[in-house]
């Protein structure tokens, strides 16, 4: 028993030693070794605050990354159905393009005889005007002729 009192006692003695070093250390500002090793509950709480906030900072994040995607998803969707119209006016372009070819093809031949009725109407009124101009020239012989 008496081993038992000794340990009891110095363990008491390391208490108060304990608790003399941290007097020390903490008007120093310094922790030592073994205040180092216990446990800290406002640490711990303030781990676990710090870990929640930066798991809703982390979620608030990839839900903004998820908006953007997702608005990303939209706009190329709606790209997609503008592009895919377009196509659709273009092929449609096309076929009124070939079908107004093909008609011009067909009116080519009628576009050339209005060329040449054009150029026959021409030069019958120019021989009109030549017809014109002899009709006077020749009306003014015979006036000149029928006063002698």
């Amino acid at each position: 028993m008496e081993k038992a009192d000794n340990t009891t006692d110095s363990e008491a003695a390391g208490d108060a030693e304990k608790k003399l070093r941290r007097v020390e250390s903490s008007e120093v500002g310094v922790e030592t070794g073994t205040e180092a090793m216990e446990p800290d509950h406002d640490i711990a709480e303030l781990t676990r605050d710090m870990f929640t906030k930066m798991t809703a900072y982390i979620r608030g994040d990839l839900a903004a990354t998820a908006e953007d995607y997702k608005l990303l998803e939209d706009m190329n969707r709606l790209t997609s159905k503008k592009y895919e119209d377009m196509k659709q006016m273009a092929v449609a372009i096309e076929r009124d393009m070939k079908n107004l070819d093909e008609k011009y093809k067909n009116l080519e031949p009628y576009l050339a005889q209005v060329d040449q009725i054009e150029e026959s109407v021409l030069s019958l009124e120019q021989a009109a005007l030549r017809l014109d101009a002899y009709a006077r020239r020749l009306e003014a012989k015979f006036k000149h002729l029928e006063k002698r």
